[in-house]
């Protein structure tokens, strides 16, 4: 696996971490449907939490939240549409963010609740 899959699957993991601890219940990670991903589908307080999750060595490429672009919003509202719809799901919906970043031998984690709305894109 290439050295930024694993960075972001790492990433992943620390991201479903931070949320359990928060007293989030994950129900699916990496869901796929086709062509579109959801990186962490959870639940909090009655809400069926969508989570976007960047991790990055560095802001070489700009912020993490800053790469988000247009087409990749659509693609994640669509996505939690086929999954809501898959799954029979009846909750209210949010869109986090979840930042990582890899400082040598530290993790540096923000997470930033309703960081997207469907009607942004």
């Amino acid at each position: 696996m290439a050295e930024h899959n694993e960075l972001g699957k790492t990433g992943e993991e620390i991201a479903a971490e931070f949320l359990r601890s928060n007293g989030y219940t994950i129900l699916d990670k990496c869901w796929r449907s086709g062509y579109l991903e959801l990186d962490i589908i959870a639940v909090h307080q009655d809400m069926l939490v969508i989570v976007e999750v960047k991790t990055r060595r560095n802001i070489f490429h700009g912020h993490p939240d800053d790469t988000i672009s247009r087409k990749k919003l659509n693609q994640l509202y669509e996505a939690a549409d086929r999954y809501i719809e898959n799954k029979k799901m009846t909750l209210e919906v949010r869109y986090d963010l979840i930042t990582i970043f890899y400082y040598g031998q530290e993790w540096v984690v923000e997470h930033i609740p309703d960081a997207f709305y469907p009607f942004m894109s």
